[in-house]
């Protein structure tokens, strides 16, 4: 131990100085022969490049799985994102197609002309009270919109009914195919007389036509003006078929389509209803609606 320390104490205090003269000695290579230390600092090169790509390799994989992990939380973002977006979109197209279908029955309605109306309420069709057994339809006005028992309900297209009974926010509305529904009727072209008959069918028969009438498939058929229930004039339809069976006529109005009907107020204050079992005063009536 004694021996060895002396030497290593040499060692040390010579070895700064060797590496001192060793980087010397490479700068006077350097500078004497600039070509011999290209090919060796070349050769170096060569040498370490095949470690250096070893190195590297583990060091580029973990950076590309950091970036594709930065890119699928991107993407993760994005597509939330996207999907919330969609289906604001899609909320917003509901809104715009019932918006449509809204004002395309809003514009409907305005087509009719109401001549003679006093004034009229534009109600919402909120429920179909219809089945195999009535035909009627609940809207969402009532007394305190101004709706009254027995005002024509209509629509740009024609006639939908009349107004059966009204509560404080709503209204019901028997309809001309409903059973209970018998409308004094005109031929418009042949200006013959008739009732339009409820079956709770959609479409309504012509009953009680004068002898030797001429009606043909395509007549319309508007409201008479008898009975004080509805004004002249108000379409209804059009004659569908002719036939030993009876007279059908096809309503210018689809029950199955309202979205909005116009309540309308004449200032008539005659109901038509015909009791099945009171023959002697539907034939009074019918008499008074189609005569002259």
């Amino acid at each position: 131990m004694n021996e060895t320390a002396p030497i290593k104490g040499i060692i040390q205090r010579f070895a700064y100085l060797f590496l001192v003269l060793a980087a010397f000695a490479v700068m006077l290579i350097g500078k004497a022969d600039t070509v011999l230390l290209e090919k060796v600092r070349t050769s170096v090169t060569d040498a370490v490049t095949p470690v250096l790509a070893v190195l590297s390799r583990p060091a580029s994989t973990i950076s590309n799985l950091v970036d594709m992990g930065q890119e699928a939380v991107d993407l993760q973002k994005e597509n939330a994102r996207l999907r919330e977006e969609n289906a604001r979109l899609l909320q917003w197209q509901s809104v715009a197609r019932r918006l449509h279908v809204e004002n395309t029955e809003l514009r409907n309605i305005n087509k009719f002309n109401a001549a003679g109306a006093l004034n009229y309420v534009t109600a919402r069709v909120i429920a179909d009270a219809g089945g195999a057994f009535a035909h009627s339809l609940v809207l969402s006005a009532g007394k305190r919109q101004g709706v009254r028992k027995g005002q024509a309900v209509v629509t740009g297209d024609g006639l939908v009914g009349r107004v059966a009974s009204v509560g404080r926010h709503s209204s019901r509305v028997l309809l001309v195919t409903d059973l209970n529904s018998r409308i004094p009727v005109v031929i418009e072209s042949s200006r013959v007389r008739a009732i339009l008959a409820g079956d709770n069918v959609d479409r309504p028969r012509l009953i009680h036509l004068p002898p030797g009438a001429s009606i043909s498939p395509g007549d319309r058929v508007v409201t008479s003006g008898h009975g004080g229930a509805f004004p002249w004039g108000l379409p209804i339809g059009a004659v569908a078929s002719v036939s030993d069976e009876g007279i059908t006529v096809q309503l210018f109005t689809d029950r199955e389509r309202l979205e909005y009907v116009r309540a309308v107020e004449f200032g008539l204050d005659g109901i038509v209803t015909f009791p099945e079992n009171n023959s002697k005063k539907e034939s009074n009536e019918v008499k008074s609606a189609t005569s002259g």
